[in-house]
């Protein structure tokens, strides 16, 4: 697929699905004070931030298991017995987390700049927007609404919304018939590996922006059709 060309060409296109955290907003924030808050609770440790930006994108059960082996390690070397360790600590760290979330959600996080001229931008295109993230829908709606871009979106699909997540390609092409549009006329546009993957498998085209977590890799060594410093660069 040819690199996509910036300004947008809306050629040919149709719709486009956007990531959450890391491409919208910055939720880094987010996640390192409700897992210290979980962490407490289990009577662990908290856990860098750069540890944490590298651990986001996948999901959460995929979150708080890392964090936990990460925590673990030193203790328990073998993996064979970290596992174990972790799984029968994960429950009440999972219920910490779920309990913790809800008041920490949005209040240390920020939107990146250039979000709101880029949104704006595909609006006036008349375009149907969804928002699809591993984040658990109630968390990415509830997040949404506080930092103001709801208004933007007529679908919002989390981590729980399908039977598989990003990087599998479900995720996508269930949000595209939600939109009723072919994932060749979809525009993807997300901060990480997860996105481009599932893009790629979809038959969606997909733009990373340059800023996000892609778990601690070099986006632009991502296979994808172009990478943006801003959602502004998609006016």
């Amino acid at each position: 697929m040819a690199l996509l060309t910036l300004p947008l060409d809306a050629t040919g296109l149709d719709a486009a699905i956007i990531d959450l955290d890391g491409t919208m907003v910055d939720t880094l924030g987010d996640f390192v004070e409700v897992l210290r808050r979980m962490l407490a609770d289990v009577a662990l440790p908290p856990v860098a931030a750069a540890e944490v930006e590298r651990m986001v994108g996948k999901g959460t059960e995929h979150l708080i298991a890392s964090v936990l082996h990460h925590l673990l390690a030193p203790a328990h070397p073998e993996l064979a017995e970290r596992q174990a360790v972790v799984e029968a600590l994960f429950p009440r760290a999972w219920a910490s987390y779920q309990h913790h979330y809800p008041a920490v959600n949005g209040q240390f996080s920020r939107v990146y700049p250039g979000v709101l001229e880029g949104l704006e931008a595909l609006h006036a295109l008349h375009w149907p927007l969804a928002c699809l993230t591993n984040k658990p829908t109630a968390f990415a709606v509830a997040l949404l609404q506080a930092k103001k871009l709801d208004r933007f979106f007529t679908h919002v699909f989390g981590g729980d919304a399908f039977a598989q997540k990003k990087p599998d390609p479900l995720p996508l092409r269930k949000t595209c018939e939600a939109l009723r549009t072919a994932p060749a006329r979809t525009l993807v546009v997300g901060d990480s590996s997860n996105d481009a993957q599932a893009a790629r498998a979809a038959g969606c085209p997909v733009l990373l922006v340059t800023y996000g977590y892609n778990h601690g890799q070099p986006v632009r060594q991502v296979d994808a059709d172009g990478w943006i410093e801003s959602l502004a660069a998609l006016r």
